[in-house]
């Protein structure tokens, strides 16, 4: 059985960003944990199929962040199920979650709930689900206090998307956990930052490096333990 709990590095491939099978190869054995396939823009079952087609024939842990219903689908290990819980727009904290569970059939052993708090402007994710990305580090630790205490989100995810993050309010997030497991994503593309990060995050998430120039040897020098 797939211990996610115990996952302290993942690799976020976009299926809207070209790369090739040796490429994958070469991350599957970069030392990473776990691939999740997510991506906010563009996302279709063409590629989104495309990408874990190449993913197929690798023992290594699978996961489907899902952005919208079209990239849904059934044969990976996980599917991580995002809710943004800093914006007002209830879509993206239920109403796209409620619409997935009345028209399809949900395979719940499969189903990892993430409370996602989205903290970088200019990402896409912050832009399309109109996050409150300007408070203070209290409000987030506050934020992430409720995911945990009152709604019981397995994952706590502090995303920044594409640009580095604030330490700080990462060690503030963890020190207000009690069950959920840390996530933090976001501009990680080096040895020095993946470890900054990873001394209060439990799991860090590596995706932008991938396609930067270097990004195989990038990648490597991300996986800390």
């Amino acid at each position: 059985m797939i211990d996610w709990r115990k996952w302290r590095h993942i690799t976020k491939l976009d299926p809207d960003k070209p790369i090739t099978p040796k490429d994958v190869a070469a991350i599957v054995d970069s030392g990473t944990d776990a691939i999740m396939v997510s991506g906010t823009q563009n996302i279709t079952k063409e590629n989104v199929a495309n990408l874990v087609g190449m993913l197929k024939e690798y023992s290594i842990p699978k996961v489907l962040e899902p952005a919208n219903i079209d990239g849904l689908r059934d044969d990976l290990d996980f599917i991580f199920v995002p809710s943004i819980i800093n914006t007002d727009v209830s879509f993206w904290i239920m109403g796209a979650h409620k619409e997935w569970v009345q028209h399809y059939k949900v395979d719940w052993d499969r189903i990892i709930p993430e409370a996602y708090i989205v903290l970088n402007p200019r990402s896409a994710v912050a832009i399309v689900t109109k996050a409150k990305t300007d408070i203070p580090v209290k409000e987030v630790a506050a934020y992430a206090e409720c995911a945990d205490r009152f709604f019981h989100f397995p994952v706590v995810y502090i995303e920044y998307s594409g640009t580095y993050g604030d330490p700080a309010v990462v060690k503030a997030v963890k020190e207000k956990l009690d069950k959920s497991v840390l996530y933090y994503g976001g501009g990680i593309n080096s040895r020095e930052k993946a470890e900054e990060m990873a001394k209060y995050a439990d799991t860090i998430i590596v995706g932008n490096a991938v396609y930067e120039n270097g990004g195989i040897e990038k990648l490597k020098e991300t996986v800390v333990r």
